[in-house]
């Protein structure tokens, strides 16, 4: 009797998933990798937040807004709403999140009452361009408030403004799987969420026990599949590689648990250990942490991994399935970064509630102040709790444009820029231009006299080629703040 296999023919969905696969599977450069890597911004924005300034005024906001609602209906971008909410049970040590640690839930109703203050100050100046494409719950732990109070909440948002269906819309909320019931992952589907976003971070005890954070699989597995069986089109799951008592083998273990629960969207982030900007931080063991060489062998692994699982790497942190909308939004070039990350609604603006919240509209950027005491000062004063912003000159929206289809396309066609901007590009950006020469020595990218494209080397590194684009770094003695490109 002799061996025989049979070779299936793959499906053509298959084959074109596995076409997207390995046209975007990033090259893993590790000598590179160590040459290259620097702080740097992440490019949530730009410019980025720190250059944001008090002198900033409210009156400027509201005149920003008022002008875009002016503007003929046709001309009016969908909003993109995001909603603030800071408190969580327990902390987290490795957070870098602006949260309120606390059991009392009594200072959740406090604060829900001004934030409904807040958001019905921010529909008056919106009449006329109140469509909402997008919606994302985070904080904090937006789970932390009660179904009645969400309900309430919800209730309050569709008062104030008009929701796409739930076809068109996408609206997610994060939630901590520790702290929320299959009946509740139910209910928020009823409630109007269409997508949910986990953290997992690390399955292994030991990691889990060095970040106090405990959160047993079945219990994460159980939260998964609740979401599935109501029906959220979407699954998504954060994972840390860098983390305390964290091994090659640990995480190698963890992702193929995360594999095998088949998320929609996975996104792994590299632990920045900042202690002297987060002090949860401080209560992580620096001695526990895994070496540089090790942290890099964890991110060769999770691409390895995760490609070879069917995940896409969308860039930066982020891996999702071909058919999962962030997939294709790239795909259709209406992929976008904003201050959660990548988007699939390219095209909004972005009007930000709740304390520290940052929303991005028109030319402008506010942030609202950043502790609970400041932010209810100001709305007991009947002022919009924006505490500094920043106004984007055209040089500067000129640029985040330019960053943004790096960061989620990899690649410039000049022609684009220079019927948008009135420029001519190979000129405007002959510094810049020449600045790339060794990256393209180094084969991270390729230029013509009409485009720049970034190669398949060159996508890890995709921070450090937009760094040669802000015209503000290197001004400056730079904080400390900024994590590492790799």
């Amino acid at each position: 009797m002799t061996d025989s296999t049979v070779e299936l023919e793959a499906s053509p969905a298959t084959l074109a998933a596995q076409a997207v696969i390995a046209d975007t599977t990033p090259v893993f450069d590790a000598d590179l990798i160590r040459k290259l890597n620097q702080l740097g911004p992440r490019y949530t924005s730009y410019p980025t937040a720190d250059r944001f300034s008090e002198a900033f005024q409210i009156s400027d906001y509201q005149n920003t807004v008022k002008a875009l609602a002016s503007q003929p209906l046709p001309q009016h971008l969908p909003l993109s709403l995001y909603i603030h909410i800071p408190f969580c049970a327990s902390i987290c040590y490795y957070c870098g999140c602006n949260k309120v640690i606390t059991k009392d839930r009594s200072k959740a109703e406090i604060y829900l009452d001004y934030l409904k203050r807040e958001i019905a100050m921010q529909s008056t100046l919106y009449e006329g361009m109140k469509k909402v494409e997008q919606l994302h719950f985070g904080g904090g732990t937006p789970t932390y408030i009660n179904d009645e109070q969400m309900g309430d909440l919800l209730a309050t948002l569709r008062s104030h403004f008009e929701f796409a269906s739930d076809e068109v819309g996408e609206y997610s909320i994060e939630i901590d799987p520790r702290t929320v019931t299959p009946e509740r992952i139910k209910l928020l589907r009823k409630q109007g969420f269409n997508r949910v976003s986990l953290g997992i971070q690390d399955f292994n005890a030991e990691v889990q026990k060095a970040v106090n954070r405990i959160q047993p699989e079945a219990e994460t597995l159980a939260v998964m599949k609740a979401a599935r069986d109501a029906g959220f089109r979407s699954i998504s799951v954060d994972l840390i590689y860098g983390l305390p008592k964290q091994t090659v083998d640990t995480i190698s273990q963890t992702l193929d648990q995360v594999i095998s629960a088949d998320p929609d969207r996975i996104a792994i982030y590299n632990y920045a250990h900042l202690p002297h900007i987060f002090k949860p931080q401080r209560r992580i063991e620096a001695s526990e942490l895994p070496d540089p060489e090790s942290k890099l062998q964890m991110l060769y692994l999770c691409i390895q991994k995760l490609t070879k699982a069917g995940y896409v790497y969308i860039g930066m942190d982020h891996f999702a399935k071909p058919t999962d909308d962030l997939c294709l939004a790239q795909q259709q070039g209406k992929l976008q970064r904003n201050f959660q990350g990548y988007s699939t609604h390219a095209q909004t603006e972005m009007l930000s509630c709740g304390v520290s919240a940052i929303s991005a509209v028109g030319n402008c950027y506010t942030q609202n102040e950043k502790t609970l005491d400041a932010y209810y000062e100001r709305l007991d004063r009947n002022e919009l709790p924006i505490a500094r912003g920043y106004f984007l000159s055209k040089d500067d929206m000129m640029r985040r444009d330019l960053i943004g289809q790096l960061m989620c396309h990899f690649e410039l066609d000049y022609a684009r820029l220079n019927a948008e901007f009135g420029i001519d590009f190979t000129t405007y950006f002959s510094r810049e231009l020449k600045n790339l020469d060794s990256m393209v020595e180094h084969g991270l990218l390729s230029l013509t006299p009409t485009s720049l494209k970034v190669s398949l080397k060159g996508r890890l590194l995709i921070r450090n080629i937009c760094m040669v684009f802000d015209a503000y770094l290197g001004k400056k003695e730079e904080p400390l703040r900024y994590s590492k490109t790799i």
